[in-house]
C-alpha cells in the first residue's frame, strides 16, 4: 500500500512531468506539501495566492498536468520529495491510514518514471535548506489525507441547495442548439475567431540559472550527415518532449532536430504572460522572467542540444534558422531550405503554426506603415518587436478577444500603454465562456483599463503621420501608435500536398491514427496534429499542455511503442489580478453549461444568457459543459489544482445530474 500511494503521490508531482525536465511544483503538489507537518505556518501568515501575485500579478503556482513547470531542482520540489518520503516511510509502518483515506489513482496514460527511495533522499538532502524558504511561505489547512482524500468522490447528497452552500447556480444555454460536430480546439476559441482571414508565412520551465549560447548551436558550416536514426521536424515543445523521451529510451539514439527559427527550442507561454511583468527589463531582453515564488527562469529549454557537427549517440543535435521544404514518406527523406538532402528511419513532424492576420491589414503602396505598425504574435521576435515599439507614450489596439488577445490587453496594460481592444463578440473570451461570464470578465478587464469595443469588426486602415487610423463597423475611427493582431493559428501543412498527407479540411492539421501516426515512420504531435479523441470525438488542439503530452507519446512510438493518444489536455490563463482560470476538455460557449459559484447570497439559478446584473461577482466557482447530460469539458475559475479530477468527470462519460455533489468534490467552499 505505502508503493501505491507513493506512487499516486508521484502522479500528482508529475503533472510538470520529470520526463520533460520541469523545475517548479505543480499547484495541486503544492496544497499538498502544505498541508504537511513539516509545512504549517502561523495563520496570519499571508497566503500563498497573496505571496504569489507580490512577485506577478499574473503568475500562478504552476499548472496540473504536463504543464510548463517543472519539479526537477526548486524548493518547492524539495518541500514534495520530503514529504513523499516521510510518508513513505509512515505508510511502510501503518498501512491502515492509507487504506481510510486512499489518494485518487493517477490516470493510466500516464505512465510514472521508476523513482528509487535513494534518489529521493538524495534530492532531499541537496535541497533542505532550499526547501525552508517554501516551508515558511506555506498555507497550511488540514491534513495531507485530507487533502488527497477531498479529491476522491464524496458521501452521496441529497441536493445541491444543501450541500453548494451559499452558492450561486448558473445553467447557461447557447442561442441555438449546439452542434455536436466537435470542432478544433484552440487557445482563442474556434480556429475562424470570426474574422476572414488570411496566412501570413511560424514548457517545460528552463532550470534555474541556466543559460543559453545561441551561437553554439547555429551550424558554422558544419555538413550535414546524410541519414539519421530520428528526425524531429521543428524545435518547440513538442520535438523537446519528444527528444527526451526518446534518449531515455535508447540512450545512445541519434537524434537531429530542424527547426525554422534562430533560437534553441524554448517554451511560449511565458511571452504573452510572465515576461511583460518583470521589472527588470534587462533580464525580459534576455527572456528571463519571475515564476510565482519570485524566481528567475530562462524561456529557454535546459537541455544540452549540440550543435549539428557534435551530432552522434546520446548527443542530440540542432540545425537552427532551416526549414524542411519537401518531405518523401516512401523513401523517408527530406530536403532543406538550404537544399540537403537528409534520409531518417524514423521523423516527427511537429511544425507548429503560423499566426493569422486580416486582409484589411495588408500592406499596400497606399498604407506603407501597415508593414511596420502591425505586428502578429507568435513567437520570441515578436515579443521583442513589441515590447520594444508599446511604451508608455504609445496607444495600441488589440485585434481579436480570444485566449491571446485577451492576454495581451491586459499585459500591454502594464507597460503604461493606453491600449484599446475589437473583437466581434459580445465579451472577451466569448467563444469560450458562457456569455454572462464572457461579459463579467470583459467588465473586469475595462477596470484595469483596458478600453474595450466589443462586437466590432475592423473595415478600414489608413496611414497617417506617425500613427494609424483604424474604421470600426460601428464608424469609431480608432488613430493608434500600433496594432497587435491576435485572430487565431493556422497550422503549418505545407508538406502535405507533396508527402501525399491527408490534412483535415476543417480542423486543419495532419491527419493522424491513434498512435500518432500520419504515414509509416512518421509521427505527428502539437498544433499540427489532428488526431481522434476517443472521448470527444477528432480535434486538434493548441495548447502547450498537448504539445508536451502529444510529444511525448510520439517519442514512445516511435521508439517501438504502440500507445494510443487518450489523454484531455488543459490550458490556463491569467486576466487582471481577480482572474485565473484553468480548463479542460472541449470548451466552446456554443454548448450549455451549468456554472456553480461560492456565493455570499442563497443558492439561486439563473438559466439564461443575461449579462452581469450590477453587484454580480464570479470570483471562484466552476463550469460544467455540457452535452446533453455528459460534462465534455470544465473551467475552475479562481479555483486551481483541480485539472486530474475534471479530466476523471470528463473520461467517466457518466450523465449528471446533481452538480451540487460535483461540486463538493471539487472544493469550491474550501480545498
Amino acid at each position: 500500500m505505502a508503493s501505491l500511494r507513493l506512487t499516486a503521490l508521484l502522479s500528482s508531482l508529475r503533472r510538470a512531468p520529470q520526463s520533460v525536465g520541469f523545475s517548479t511544483p505543480s499547484r495541486s503538489l503544492v496544497s499538498l506539501t502544505r498541508s504537511h507537518p513539516v509545512c504549517q505556518r502561523n495563520a496570519s501568515q499571508p497566503s500563498r495566492r497573496f505571496l504569489s501575485k507580490q512577485h506577478s500579478p499574473l503568475v500562478k503556482p504552476s499548472l496540473s498536468d504536463s504543464d510548463m513547470y517543472g519539479v526537477a531542482a526548486v524548493s518547492g520540489a524539495a518541500v514534495a520529495l520530503y514529504v513523499l518520503l516521510s510518508l513513505f516511510k509512515r505508510d511502510s509502518k501503518d498501512s491502515a491510514s492509507v487504506s481510510a483515506a486512499p489518494s485518487p489513482t493517477p490516470p493510466k496514460e500516464e505512465e510514472e518514471e521508476e523513482t528509487t527511495m535513494e534518489a529521493v533522499t538524495a534530492a532531499v538532502t541537496a535541497v533542505q535548506a532550499e526547501a525552508q524558504n517554501v516551508v515558511d511561505e506555506g498555507d497550511a489547512s488540514g491534513t495531507v489525507e485530507e487533502i488527497v482524500s477531498s479529491q476522491d468522490p464524496p458521501v452521496e447528497v441529497e441536493s445541491p441547495s444543501k450541500h453548494v452552500q451559499e452558492a450561486l447556480v448558473i445553467e447557461s444555454t447557447p442561442d441555438e442548439t449546439p452542434s455536436l460536430d466537435l470542432g478544433v480546439e484552440v487557445s482563442g476559441g474556434n480556429v475562424e475567431d470570426s474574422f476572414d482571414i488570411i496566412t501570413e508565412g511560424e514548457v517545460e520551465e528552463a532550470r534555474q540559472g541556466t543559460t543559453t549560447d545561441v551561437d553554439a548551436i547555429t551550424r558554422v558550416g558544419a555538413q550535414l550527415p546524410p541519414k539519421v536514426q530520428y528526425l524531429l521536424i521543428g524545435a518547440g515543445t513538442a520535438s523537446v518532449s519528444a527528444m527526451r523521451v526518446i534518449l531515455r529510451q535508447d540512450p545512445q539514439a541519434e537524434v537531429l532536430m530542424v527547426g525554422a527559427e534562430p533560437y534553441p527550442p524554448y517554451m511560449r507561454p511565458p511571452l504573452s504572460k510572465e515576461l511583460w511583468f518583470t521589472d527588470d527589463k534587462e533580464a525580459a531582453s534576455q527572456m528571463v522572467f519571475k515564476d510565482w515564488s519570485g524566481q528567475d527562469r530562462s524561456l529557454f529549454y535546459p537541455d544540452d542540444i549540440k550543435n549539428v557537427s557534435e551530432l552522434g549517440p546520446g548527443s542530440p543535435a540542432l540545425v537552427a534558422g532551416t526549414r524542411v521544404v519537401k518531405l518523401d514518406p516512401v523513401s523517408q527523406t527530406v530536403v532543406l531550405s538550404t537544399g540537403e538532402t537528409i534520409k531518417y528511419e524514423k521523423c516527427l513532424l511537429a511544425p507548429g503554426g503560423e499566426p493569422k492576420t486580416l486582409p484589411i491589414f495588408k500592406s499596400t503602396p497606399a498604407t506603407p506603415c501597415l508593414s511596420d505598425r502591425v505586428h502578429v504574435f507568435r513567437d520570441i521576435s515578436h515579443f521583442q518587436e513589441l515590447s520594444k515599439v508599446v511604451t508608455p507614450d504609445k496607444k495600441v489596439l488589440v485585434v481579436g478577444g480570444g485566449f491571446l488577445g485577451s492576454e495581451l490587453a491586459y499585459a500591454l496594460t502594464r507597460t503604461g500603454a493606453e491600449v484599446f481592444q475589437s473583437f466581434p463578440e459580445t465579451g472577451n473570451m466569448g467563444k469560450i465562456l458562457p456569455r454572462y461570464l464572457s461579459h463579467w470578465t470583459m467588465k473586469q478587464l475595462e477596470a484595469v483599463k483596458v478600453n474595450i469595443r466589443p462586437e466590432t469588426k475592423v473595415i478600414g486602415a489608413e496611414c497617417r503621420e506617425n500613427s494609424v487610423n483604424v474604421t470600426l463597423n460601428t464608424g469609431e475611427d480608432i488613430n493608434v501608435d500600433h496594432v497587435v493582431l491576435a485572430v487565431g493559428l493556422a497550422p503549418r501543412t505545407d508538406l502535405g500536398k507533396g508527402a501525399g498527407l491527408e490534412v483535415h479540411p476543417e480542423l486543419g492539421g495532419y491527419v493522424v491514427n491513434a498512435e500518432l501516426e500520419a504515414r509509416t515512420n512518421l509521427y505527428v504531435a502539437g498544433d499540427a496534429a489532428c488526431f481522434y479523441d476517443p472521448i470527444l470525438g477528432r480535434r486538434r488542439v493548441e495548447h502547450h499542455d498537448h504539445a508536451v503530452v502529444s510529444g511525448k507519446l510520439a517519442g514512445k512510438n516511435m521508439t517501438g511503442g504502440a500507445e494510443p493518444y487518450k489523454h484531455q489536455s488543459m490550458f490556463w490563463s491569467d486576466l487582471g489580478p481577480n482572474i485565473g482560470y484553468e480548463a479542460i476538455g472541449r470548451i466552446d460557449s456554443s454548448l450549455p453549461t451549468v456554472g456553480i459559484w461560492a456565493h455570499q447570497d442563497k443558492t439561486t439559478v439563473d438559466s439564461g444568457n443575461e449579462r452581469p446584473k450590477a453587484g454580480d461577482k464570479y470570483d471562484k466557482g466552476i463550469v460544467f459543459y455540457m452535452n446533453k447530460n455528459v460534462v465534455v469539458g470544465v473551467v475552475t475559475w479562481n479555483l486551481f489544482g483541480k485539472i486530474p479530477l475534471a479530466r476523471k468527470v470528463i473520461g467517466s462519460l457518466e450523465e449528471q445530474t446533481d452538480f451540487g455533489k460535483l461540486a463538493v468534490q471539487f472544493g469550491i467552499h474550501g480545498n
